[in-house]
């Protein structure tokens, strides 16, 4: 038997149970971190089940084990990029097999958050790349790509800052005033979100939308999903966030009121944040810096929209090898493209757009813009 991570009720309550023991160690002052591995292990059971996904994930354990270590090792010897890009391949390995596999007479290979892993293994080979991470910790490494509050969807932390707080010293008035009270808040606030929001949304809205597509019908649904997706996924992101601060880890934050963004380029930094930083980190920023260097266009702003049009497409398929999420990805990467363009070109932006009056317009037209960008990732049209 395994059970759904935040949207059991069963689970939840051996969440609570499994959570008490880590807000004694934190009440007295106490490293929670060896607590947290043990715990990490028994919810990894409760999650994925002792079955096939299980021996998927202890292969990929072992795999990324392997491939991050031996690279530590190698690049003390080497700073060369070949042998740098056939690691950071190996690393990727799982992730393409797993996108790969449904296609394949095998069947789907993987398990519940396999993308999320690998990008916390992805970042360890590339900081080691860049001399960022000089050292890689077995246990602690472990610890952080299994992390079990965020090991189905995230948030995607970074290895540096997570293995900083797994040494922070945290006294009794900290954890309860910068931890266990933000945790709690944040998971009452998943339990709004998910539970009570979304749950109406998709009773008594969206399950009731007539299937044969119309333009009444496709809108509706359009706002309906949104507004599902957002207040679903916002709300299992404030659980993982809020079990991870009562397990003395600050995991970051993945929403921040994205339907009230100004134009999409604020809309990707407000919506799956975690997500869309690790894509600009690793693609964006450094195909931009790369075409700098290598002089592969005239100016910044075209290698800019060339690598939003890049990074945005690269998100789609690693959504899923369908041509909605394919289309969602290069909608995504026009959005951005097109705003760039109006906002360095418009000189009727240039004049209004620190007015009040043309804020509310642009709010109004970005969660449009968004709405109908997710109705094309919900594969409505399909």
């Amino acid at each position: 038997m395994t059970f759904s991570q935040y949207g059991d009720y069963f689970y939840l309550y051996i969440l609570l149970l499994t959570s008490i023991p880590a807000i004694i160690l934190g009440l007295c002052e106490k490293k929670i971190k060896y607590y947290g591995m043990i715990a990490t292990a028994f919810m990894i059971l409760l999650i994925v089940g002792v079955n096939v996904h299980l021996k998927f994930l202890i292969a990929f354990m072992v795999i990324e084990v392997i491939v991050v270590k031996g690279y530590e090792y190698v690049r003390k010897k080497t700073d060369s990029k070949l042998v740098y890009r056939l690691f950071l391949l190996a690393s990727m390995s799982p992730i393409i097999i797993n996108k790969l596999s449904p296609y394949t007479s095998m069947g789907t290979i993987g398990f519940i958050g396999i993308s999320y892993l690998n990008f916390r293994t992805i970042q360890m080979v590339i900081e080691i790349y860049d001399g960022a991470i000089k050292e890689v910790k077995l246990l602690d490494m472990i610890y952080f790509v299994l992390f079990f509050p965020t090991l189905s969807s995230g948030p995607i932390d970074r290895s540096r800052r997570f293995e900083k707080e797994l040494e922070k010293n945290i006294s009794r008035s900290e954890y309860v005033n910068e931890y266990l009270a933000p945790g709690i808040k944040k998971i009452f606030m998943g339990i709004g979100y998910k539970f009570v929001i979304a749950f109406l949304i998709n009773v008594y809205w969206m399950s009731k939308i007539p299937t044969d597509i119309t333009f009444k019908n496709a809108l509706s649904y359009m706002y309906a999903y949104s507004l599902y997706l957002f207040f679903d996924f916002g709300g299992y992101s404030l659980f993982a966030v809020g079990t991870s601060y009562i397990f003395g880890i600050k995991a970051p934050d993945n929403f921040n009121k994205p339907f009230i963004s100004k134009d999409m380029k604020e809309f990707w930094t407000r919506w799956h944040i975690s997500l869309s930083r690790w894509f600009g980190d690793y693609i964006f920023s450094r195909y931009l810096i790369s075409s700098m260097r290598k002089k592969r266009f005239k100016s910044r702003a075209t290698a800019g929209r060339v690598a939003q049009m890049i990074t945005m497409l690269v998100m789609g398929f690693w959504h899923g090898l369908t041509w909605f999420y394919i289309v969602y990805g290069i909608y995504q990467g026009l959005a951005l493209v097109l705003t760039d363009i109006y906002q360095k070109k418009s000189k009727f932006y240039k004049k209004h757009k620190k007015e009040k009056w043309f804020e509310y317009v642009q709010i109004f037209v970005t969660f449009n813009i968004a709405c109908f960008g997710l109705l094309i990732f919900s594969g409505y049209f399909a």
